[in-house]
């Protein structure tokens, strides 16, 4: 964490806390509880749990985006307008690339990495919509099939971009990748960082193309994080205008 001394002397202006710094203050509060072991234990949990969903969530992205080229070259075109051809994609450039969002939401939408939600269980004895809940009840949510519902979408199965544009179907009753609530993913934001840096460098420096004339290959696999059953295979070449740029790196 760092901090800045300000004219007086006197006051000090703190940096935003990352979550070692938190961890770490709690440690100090309550050591505990928190002890080293705990500690380790919540980060590798994060990294582990944010590493392989991430990690498929492009994989996905990569091959819808390969199966609809009109969607490829739509992200191609506002990267130019928005980052052009000179330096590399930067996080600041994200709150620009509003098209390249919507093709990450369409991709949590449609293809989720983990279909099946985190498992809750109930606290207490309880009454949800006059079905009577005991403790301990174990609650998995279908957001699988909550993204895919013909009564909430327009064409559930279609990849379609352009249907979160404005923020139409944001997070909330119908759109629900990282959970809701107190029990949400506390790493949503990190995530949908990585995947647009990741995803939007791919699309600035290089062009893409299918490795033969078929689509790829959309079948899902089996696993609590919902993997491709065949592994994306696709060929590529650096873009003329970003040679020097990747020559440099």
């Amino acid at each position: 964490m760092r901090s800045t001394m300000c004219c007086g002397g006197e006051e000090e202006e703190e940096g935003k806390k990352t979550l070692v710094d938190v961890l770490l203050s709690l440690q100090e509060s309550d050591p505990e509880y928190y002890t080293d072991q705990i500690v380790k234990g919540i980060l590798l949990t994060m990294f582990t749990a944010g590493t392989d969903t991430t990690a498929v969530t492009m994989e996905w992205a990569m091959s819808l985006m390969l199966n609809h080229s009109e969607v490829l070259e739509k992200a191609r075109a506002e990267l130019d307008v928005h980052v052009r051809h000179g330096p590399l994609l930067d996080e600041a450039d994200l709150p620009k690339l509003h098209y390249l969002n919507n093709i990450i939401h369409e991709t949590l939408r449609l293809c989720l990495a983990a279909p099946l939600l985190v498992p809750h269980e109930s606290s207490e004895d309880c009454t949800v919509a006059g079905f009577d809940v005991p403790r301990g009840t174990m609650l998995l949510v279908n957001a699988w099939a909550m993204h895919r519902d013909p009564t909430m979408w327009v064409g559930p199965t279609w990849f379609m971009p352009e249907r979160f544009e404005g923020g139409g179907g944001k997070e909330g009753a119908m759109f629900v990748p990282f959970g809701l609530g107190r029990r949400g993913c506390p790493g949503a934001t990190l995530a949908m960082r990585v995947i647009g840096l990741v995803l939007g460098t791919l699309i600035q420096c290089f062009e893409w193309v299918r490795v033969g004339e078929e689509k790829v290959d959309m079948t899902e696999g089996g696993g609590f994080t919902m993997l491709k059953l065949k592994p994306l295979e696709a060929m590529y070449r650096p873009r003329e205008s970003m040679v020097k740029v990747l020559s440099q790196l």
